[in-house]
């Protein structure tokens, strides 16, 4: 007779720390090229001349809101009027006076370059002094040249400056695009609050390369815009555009807490402009 013996089967388990994972470590994100710029202009104007602006660098949009164009502003655009855009002792001085002038009751100056200083990226640099007082709107921005994706927002804008006196010594830098703009609440904006920004000179800038928009006030990056790689309806910045310099009075943002009369003539100042190109 044959005698049967159990056979017993034992498992054994092991613990993870006898028998580890592979330690494979996160993949890092691809990191977007970073750019850089020339040293040296290639395109400026530093006002050491006396007169009107630079008919070479500088023409004028001339109007107001009854022309069908603008954000129900205040002021009349004029054209070459020492009154209202002058140069001396270094500084641009874009001044909007309190007078009667086709239907409005302001003046003021908007300088522009386009056809004279027209640009696909680089450094857009300016150094300005912005007024105070209730209901002014200075600024210093860009707009395309050819509007190659159709009328604003879709062809986009760069906002380089732009300041409202009742809110005081807080600058913004914005874009608009066909996606992202202030009038559907989506524009990308950045804002800061600086010391003295309508009794002290001070520089603001925007680096424009194919992948990026960064905005900086004195030298501290305050904004950063990526292209999303979506098409013009979020990134309509690869093509040209050129510089406005002006000062309007009210409007749809800058007369929000309406317009102080005592507060003009107002004035705002501009030390220099300038560009520099994008190194390859």
């Amino acid at each position: 007779m044959i005698k049967l013996i159990p056979i017993i089967f034992l498992s054994f388990a092991c613990s993870e720390g006898e028998n580890p994972k592979p330690n494979i470590p996160e993949p890092e994100p691809i990191k977007p090229k970073e750019y850089s710029f020339e040293a040296t202009p290639s395109w400026a104007d530093e006002f050491d001349y006396e007169g009107l602006p630079d008919p070479e660098k500088w023409s004028y949009d001339v109007g107001s809101q009854n022309n069908g164009w603008g954000n129900n502003e205040l002021q009349y655009y004029t054209e070459a009027d020492l009154d209202n855009a002058s140069v001396a002792d270094g500084i641009l001085t874009i001044t909007a006076i309190r007078e009667d002038m086709e239907g409005m009751e302001y003046t003021s100056a908007r300088l522009v370059s386009k056809g004279k200083g027209d640009f696909l990226y680089g450094r857009f640099e300016v150094r300005a002094k912005v007024p105070p007082g209730v209901g002014t709107w200075a600024a210093a921005w860009m707009l395309p040249t050819d509007w190659a994706y159709g009328d604003w927002p879709a062809s986009g804008e760069i906002d380089i400056l732009e300041h409202v006196g009742y809110d005081q010594d807080v600058v913004h830098i914005s874009m608009h695009t066909e996606a992202y703009n202030h009038v559907i609440g989506t524009q990308k904006t950045a804002t800061k609050k600086i010391e003295n920004a309508t009794t002290e000179f001070h520089t603001y800038r925007v680096d424009w390369t194919p992948d990026y928009i960064k905005g900086y006030v004195d030298d501290s990056e305050i904004f950063h815009l990526t292209n999303e790689g979506k098409g013009f309806e979020v990134w309509p910045f690869d093509k040209r555009f050129h510089w406005l310099l002006n000062l309007a009075v009210g409007g749809n943002w800058g007369g929000q807490q309406g317009v102080d009369e005592e507060a003009f003539p107002a004035k705002m100042e501009v030390d220099y402009v300038r560009v520099y190109d994008l190194r390859d």
